[in-house]
């Protein structure tokens, strides 16, 4: 196997230094991006990007299971380990570190398709997903027996995405729903949310609405929502407990929709979700929507949807994307759950930082326009 670091202004003019060299079917075990120039101060320091590629006479195009990249560690532990000050030694202990890194990770791909694969799983897509997906542009491209340049590459994927998104739902409130439920952890958003999807309803669709919270435990959060209520001249009512949340419903029985902020909730504690659950009064008039934050990690967001799963949870509401330029759990949480979105949020402005979201604007989301520098 031939090893070889570049570093190059971009990853286009790294792939060309490395096709020139390696030729095409060479793969990418790592890529980062570096600082490079003066050190006085750190001034005049570039950003630039580092990749280290390989090519084998037998390049590995199918998946290495998590048990080979083990069992290949079991080794690397067993082997006696050598002083030495060579550089050829240390490059060679670091490509041993990213090729087993590279095993866990799942397959390794030419040249054209690690840039994609590694695009996908830096935007913290599902090992198993993005590897679902560029199988799916690979079988393609051996069917129709073409070769796709870099940039027709990353159009297939973006299409592979959207194709596979097409049978998830992108839905909001329906007509026919009249209680409508805002649930989710601490800290998403919840009532900023509420107030974006109920001044769209009331100015841009003039619609009847009235407010209730549940939200007793924090003072900031009622006050919030007083706030909302006295803006857009809607009712507002505090419940204190399950009888007072069925008064209210009662009481605002005649508006077209009835939009009902909740109290966060601590995700990890089984009881508390369930005790969550069996508070909340639905029928066939009501949707419950679950707001997760974006900012949060990939695998908190599936754990916390995992925990309100029991309750009939009609679409996810991602917020906070304008804090983060990681989109992944958009994907994780729809072809991963089987769950729709129904709305984005992007800033704290109300009612204008939200929008209603489609299988090509995730596409772009992950590995389109949006994430262009």
């Amino acid at each position: 196997m031939k090893v070889k670091k570049y570093v190059a202004h971009s990853m286009p003019e790294a792939m060309k230094q490395i096709r020139k060299e390696l030729g095409k079917d060479a793969v990418i075990l790592h890529s980062r991006e570096v600082k490079r120039g003066s050190r006085i101060f750190g001034l005049g320091k570039k950003t630039k990007i580092e990749v280290v590629a390989a090519k084998d006479s037998d390049p590995l195009i199918y998946n290495q299971t998590r048990q080979e990249g083990l069992t290949a560690e079991k080794r690397q532990a067993k082997e006696p380990k050598q002083e030495s000050n060579s550089n050829v030694l240390e490059e060679l202990q670091q490509v041993k570190k990213l090729l087993f890194q590279s095993s866990l990770q799942g397959i390794q791909y030419p040249v054209d398709f690690q840039v994609v694969y590694n695009q996908l799983l830096e935007q913290e897509v599902e090992v198993e997903i993005a590897t679902s997906i560029m199988e799916a542009v690979i079988e393609r491209e051996k069917t129709a027996k073409i070769h796709h340049s870099s940039s027709e590459l990353a159009e297939e994927v973006n299409k592979e995405i959207e194709r596979r998104l097409q049978s998830t739902h992108f839905e909001g409130i329906s007509e026919q729903s009249q209680i409508i439920y805002f649930v989710g952890p601490t800290g998403v958003g919840k009532t900023t949310t509420l107030a974006k999807i109920a001044a769209t309803s009331k100015l841009q669709e003039h619609k009847s609405i009235a407010f209730i919270t549940t939200d007793t435990y924090r003072i900031a959060a009622v006050e919030q929502l007083k706030t909302y209520a006295q803006l857009l001249n809607v009712p507002l009512e505090v419940a204190y407990s399950n009888e007072e949340l069925q008064k209210a419903i009662m009481k605002f029985a005649a508006y077209d929709l009835i939009f009902v902020d909740t109290a966060g909730r601590n995700f990890r504690n089984d009881q508390d979700v369930i005790n969550f659950q069996e508070s909340l009064p639905t029928n066939e008039a009501s949707e419950v929507f679950l707001v997760l934050s974006l900012s949060a990690k990939p695998k908190d967001i599936l754990d916390i949807y995992d925990q309100f799963r029991s309750i009939a949870i009609k679409a996810v509401i991602a917020t906070k994307m304008d804090e983060t330029r990681q989109y992944g759990s958009l994907l994780n949480i729809t072809l991963g759950r089987k769950i729709g979105i129904a709305y984005i949020t992007n800033g704290q402005n109300v009612p204008d930082d939200i929008t209603r979201p489609d299988a090509k604007m995730i596409s772009n989301f992950i590995l389109g326009e949006h994430n262009e520098t």
